[in-house]
């Protein structure tokens, strides 16, 4: 059985989209989410939370809490009959399930809330550069109503590429605390979720998602320390202007300033778990890198997905 974690961690995740819309927002017409001011593209923590969800789910056959279950009849399910099918207890039944043990939960069962704080949180994800939004028109054979004899418009906004930069923390204090019970275990399917779940998003709206780098840093035990905004640490430099990228290679992510910093804190740092997209260019000092060499001083570990 695995071990549940006791130091804490912090997760930068870098993924691409190309031709697609990675987070509509519902009450904009379903277009990319994109801060006005900046012009760089957001994806809410939930859409990223629902990806690890769905794969943990579809692809790696585990219980996860939040989602649609239905009966024989074809009624949803209450949270109060999900729980019941891991555990009577309500306190108990929510740590039954590894979405509720990795990102928390709150509901109410027979006049009781139960309310956990997850042990991961994520900031939203953001680009790295500006994006360019696209308006898409087209025509479907499939008639709109009955007595139409010809098809409809289709109407979509996407996005041409953009590179997005997660960042968050497993926090084993809010696991420990909670008696949450969290695993090394758990936090490995994450990742993976992360991984491949971004990847296995094969739907109209979703296609075309790559994951391109996934970086875990682990701290000593005890130390109760983490650097923060890794996302910040990264920045993209292409000799194209942002909205003409168009490929995970019109550019290079340049990593001097999260090389230096986990350098600063060396000493709290236990290992480095990492994986590279083959496509992906890094450099440091002005020149190509790997990230093995970049970080040839660490106790370092591929991940093994």
């Amino acid at each position: 059985m695995s071990e549940e974690i006791k130091s804490r961690s912090e997760i930068l995740f870098l993924y691409d989209v190309k031709d697609a819309n990675p987070n509509g927002d519902p009450v904009d017409e379903n277009r990319p989410r994109i801060d006005e001011e900046t012009g760089v593209n957001i994806v809410t923590d939930v859409r990223l939370k629902r990806t690890i969800r769905d794969y943990l789910h579809d692809y790696k056959g585990l219980e996860i809490f939040i989602r649609e279950v239905r009966d024989e009849k074809g009624n949803l399910k209450t949270k109060e009959d999900l729980i019941k099918e891991i555990e009577g207890d309500p306190d108990k039944g929510m740590k039954g399930f590894i979405d509720t043990r990795l990102f928390g939960a709150t509901t109410a069962v027979k006049e009781k809330t139960v309310t956990l704080t997850g042990p991961v949180q994520f900031k939203y994800g953001r680009s790295l550069h500006r994006v360019n939004l696209t308006f898409i028109k087209g025509t479907t054979v499939m008639p709109s109503r009955a007595g139409k004899e010809q098809g409809t418009f289709t109407e979509r906004y996407i996005l041409p590429y953009s590179l997005i930069a997660f960042y968050g923390v497993v926090n084993e204090n809010a696991a420990k605390n909670q008696n949450i019970g969290l695993t090394e275990a758990d936090v490995d399917y994450m990742l993976e979720g992360m991984w491949h779940g971004t990847k296995n998003l094969i739907s109209g709206s979703k296609f075309g998602q790559m994951p391109r780098l996934l970086i875990q840093v682990i701290y000593k035990e005890g130390t109760n320390f983490y650097i923060g905004e890794l996302d910040r640490l990264v920045t993209l430099q292409s000799e194209k202007t942002d909205d003409s990228i168009r490929d995970v290679q019109d550019f290079r992510i340049v990593v001097d300033n999260l090389i230096e910093a986990l350098r600063r804190h060396r000493d709290k740092i236990d290992k480095i778990r990492y994986k590279v997209d083959e496509r992906l260019i890094l450099s440091r000092n002005g020149s190509l890198v790997t990230l093995k060499d970049a970080l040839s001083d660490f106790n370092l570990q591929e991940l093994g997905f």
